[in-house]
């Protein structure tokens, strides 16, 4: 049985699983999970990339927010607020009903990696969900107003602050969540799933052993550009490749996995990069990226898997 390994953050990145496992087997895909974006609120541990791939592949994601669970309700939240309680990341109560699980869980000892996979098997989930990491980590963003923590950048600022950097708060110390440098060593495809490199992508590979591993890897490595014609679909990806990376073409984002890919999946509408990425040996495949329903969630799945096919280029 072929295994595929998938490093996945964000939105875009479980909507890209929900195509893969109706291509293959559930059961053959080892999803790889950013845990830099994680935080603390209301004493609670929220995991909110885990959260998004265990939401969408469970089939309770609300697709038209764009993140969360459907049929939300935000009576708690709502209470918080009219006591005082500074109410600026959005927990509907579904949601808080897993991260009191969690947070208990952690509390008693038990490390993240074994609760998500508990909390997987209770929502009916097949493929196998690991953290990158059991140790603390955490994505710290580096702007002209000084250092901010992830959510506080991204949710309660708007991701409107300039980005000049990042640095991965505990990367030094973090080691591999149990099973993943295994699910790496077995792994036939790694699939980087369309997801912003910076803040998604780079927690993952902010640990040492995950990145060596990787880089020692003698299988296909595939990602899949995050931008359409050069613009995010959502979110400051195509700003932050601006301003970190020096522009928005395929080959820009190829940089930001430097000596890792064999190729990268982008939009026809960026087909003209198609050229430079060959320059610097990453294999172009071009194929409609946009993810609007099922159907075409599957054929990007398709069409990453087909790109691994072509072999190892590095």
């Amino acid at each position: 049985m072929a295994e595929i390994l998938v490093l996945s953050g964000g939105v875009g990145g479980a909507r890209f699983l929900c195509g893969l496992v109706q291509v293959v087997s559930p059961g053959e895909v080892t999803v790889v999970g950013n845990v830099g974006d994680d935080l603390e609120l209301f004493g609670l541990h929220v995991s909110p990339d885990l959260d998004s791939v265990l939401y969408h592949l469970a089939g309770v994601a609300d697709e038209e927010r764009g993140w969360g669970r459907r049929r939300e309700t935000w009576n708690a939240l709502e209470t918080a607020a009219q006591l005082g309680a500074d109410a600026w990341f959005r927990l509907g109560d579904r949601d808080l009903g897993v991260h009191l699980v969690r947070t208990d869980a952690l509390r008693a000892g038990e490390p993240l990696s074994s609760v998500t996979t508990r909390v997987a098997r209770a929502l009916g989930i097949e493929t196998r969900l690991l953290p990158a990491t059991d140790d603390r980590l955490r994505t710290i963003v580096e702007t002209p107003e000084g250092e901010l923590a992830l959510q506080e950048w991204f949710v309660r600022r708007g991701h409107r602050d300039k980005v000049d950097g990042l640095r991965f708060e505990g990367a030094h110390a973090a080691r591999a969540a149990p099973g993943v440098l295994d699910a790496i060593d077995r792994a036939s495809v790694v699939l980087i799933a369309p997801s912003n490199p910076y803040i998604s992508i780079w927690p993952i590979l902010a640990v040492r052993e995950i990145r060596t591993a990787l880089e020692r890897k003698r299988a296909p490595v595939v990602a899949v550009s995050p931008v359409i014609g050069g613009k995010a679909v959502k979110g400051p990806v195509d700003a932050m490749l601006r301003r970190l990376s020096g522009g928005t073409t395929p080959a820009h984002v190829a940089r930001c996995y430097p000596g890792m890919l064999d190729a990268l999946v982008i939009d026809q509408e960026d087909a003209d990069g198609a050229a430079a990425l060959e320059a610097v040996r990453v294999r172009p495949f071009v194929t409609r990226t946009l993810m609007t329903d099922d159907r075409s969630r599957r054929l990007l799945a398709e069409a990453a898997l087909e790109a691994a096919q072509g072999g190892v280029m590095r």
